[in-house]
């Protein structure tokens, strides 16, 4: 009796693990279950969303177009005025440019004349000194020399002030060239009135020391 009570007591304790550990199974089957789900549902959700979100818009799409493609006509406008503007010179930088360069021209006459005027007169005193310091010159040469190297030097002294007496009377520029029997002014302006011709023909007359008749006075603009 004692026997059937044990073995009877050691079915029932098998009985209640087999059943509690099949309970456990159940259980723990349950929550992969449910965890896969969920898993599964917040997977199938985040690729919807990236789906969605990764999709634009037709409307976008033409708003966006419309955008860069008008952006791009500005900039092509812009660029296109920007080259007219630098290629094409207004009326009055065309004026100006004009202006400046006749300007120029006649201010480059009157200082090259000068220029060449006074290399001239360089290399004559150069040539008379030459000479006069010569030891083989004879004292007729040296004489002639001498009186050629001061009637230089007077005519240069002599053209210098008659041009500066010339630019006082309210004039740009002058430049006087003396030749035998012959003396040319030049005047810098656009026109020449006939007390300023008077004017200028006392001056060259009274600082060269020569006649009203040898005097030529003309205007260059």
């Amino acid at each position: 009796m004692k026997v059937l009570k044990r073995n009877q007591l050691i079915v029932l304790v098998v009985s209640l693990m087999l059943i509690t550990a099949g309970y456990l199974n159940f259980t723990t089957n349950q929550e992969n279950i449910q965890t896969s789900t969920i898993a599964d549902r917040d997977d199938e959700s985040i690729g919807d969303a990236q789906l969605v979100s990764t999709i634009p818009n037709e409307n976008e799409e033409n708003m966006v177009e419309n955008l860069l493609s008008e952006e791009a006509s500005s900039n092509e406008t812009e660029s296109k005025n920007m080259v007219v503007e630098n290629e094409t010179p207004t009326s009055s930088v065309v004026d100006n440019e004009e202006s400046n360069n006749e300007s120029e021209s006649e201010d480059y006459y009157f200082t090259t004349s000068k220029l060449e005027r006074n290399t001239m007169y360089s290399e004559l005193l150069e040539t008379y000194q030459e000479m006069y310091n010569n030891t083989n010159s004879s004292s007729d040469q040296k004489s002639e020399a001498l009186s050629k190297i001061n009637e230089i030097n007077n005519k240069k002294n002599a053209i210098m002030i008659a041009e500066n007496l010339i630019l006082a009377k309210g004039f740009e520029d002058a430049v006087i060239f003396a030749n035998e029997g012959s003396i040319s002014v030049i005047i810098k302006t656009d026109e020449l009135k006939d007390e300023q011709v008077a004017q200028v023909q006392n001056i060259v007359s009274r600082e060269l020391n020569t006649g009203a008749d040898t005097i030529h006075i003309s205007n260059k603009y």
